[in-house]
């Protein structure tokens, strides 16, 4: 006589036991598991993918050399000038100036490299109008087609560059005014903590600038209108701003102005009230500056970062 297979009294006949599987279907009681595993893998892939492209625009301005030319720009900007001006004396400009002996002068000779930030701003111009320019730029939105991060990427490698500007200019300057004095036999009083301050902020006055020269670049798409621009508003424009009465109440409020109160710069803009006999524009305390300043390289950096996403660039 057959004996009928056992089973178990708590589980209805033909079901699959708790715990275990059927065919095409998942473990009874419980949860699917691999949600969390997949989200951090995809944010792991992200954060892969942001760095490779930082890498490759790294590569890309190392193969343009572009950061030889910065870096002999910062030299000459920085050291170059402040190391002309403190060996003929400022008390010998025309007109005269406070000696490097004093406070004052010294951190004149140095705050005066702030004229020249416009170069920070060409270099960033340069590099991104030339990718447009030449459409190499095409390349790299065929290898990654989501262009916000191609463009971050480049604006995070542009700062850190006009960052590294900033620094080798102000570390030139700084020993350019040192050997000078000691050229000269003078020695300095202006406090070391004042002098520090003062080149930091000028690097920092570097890295905003190369990010509004990215923006102008990315805007024209071509080099030479780039650097018109740049040159035209940077170099002309805002100093006629400057000497137009009832106008030149905006200019505290201008790059140019709000990198003055930053670098406490106000050489410029006395001198050239004392010319015309006519009340200059103040300027702006260097925090008020400071913040002007990353107001127009955040206004910059969107625009660079969002103007390209729907342009044609084939």
């Amino acid at each position: 006589m057959t004996t009928p297979p056992a089973t178990n009294p708590t589980t209805p006949s033909g079901a699959a036991p708790t715990g275990t599987t059927t065919s095409g279907a998942e473990t009874i009681g419980t949860k699917p598991s691999g949600a969390g595993s997949t989200s951090a893998a995809r944010a792991g892939a992200d954060q892969r993918v942001r760095f490779r492209l930082i890498r490759g625009e790294l590569t890309r301005i190392a193969a343009v050399r572009l950061h030889r030319w910065a870096a002999l720009a910062a030299v000459v900007c920085g050291g170059g000038l402040t190391g002309l001006l403190s060996v003929i004396g400022p008390e010998n400009a025309t007109p005269p100036m406070p000696g490097i002996d004093t406070p004052e002068g010294a951190a004149l000779v140095v705050g005066i490299t702030g004229v020249l930030l416009f170069v920070p701003a060409l270099i960033g111009a340069i590099g991104i109008a030339g990718e447009y320019r030449h459409r190499t730029i095409a390349t790299t939105f065929l290898a990654e087609p989501r262009r916000g991060r191609v463009l971050t990427a480049k604006l995070v490698v542009y700062a850190a560059l006009g960052l590294a500007y900033g620094v080798i200019a102000s570390l030139t300057s700084a020993i350019a005014l040192l050997a000078a004095a000691a050229v000269r036999g003078v020695d300095l009083t202006i406090p070391a903590g004042d002098l520090i301050t003062l080149l930091i902020r000028l690097a920092v006055a570097a890295a905003a600038y190369t990010i509004l020269g990215v923006a102008i670049g990315a805007l024209a798409g071509h080099q030479l209108v780039a650097v018109g621009i740049i040159v035209g508003y940077f170099y002309f424009l805002e100093y006629i701003l400057l000497v137009v009465p009832g106008i030149n109440t905006i200019y505290p409020y201008l790059p140019g102005g709000a990198t003055a109160a930053l670098t406490d710069f106000s050489f410029i803009t006395s001198t050239i009230a004392e010319q015309t006999a006519a009340p200059g524009p103040g300027l702006l305390p260097a925090a008020a500056g400071a913040a002007v300043l990353l107001a127009y390289a955040a206004a910059a950096a969107t625009t660079a970062a969002l103007l390209p996403l729907r342009r044609d660039i084939t």
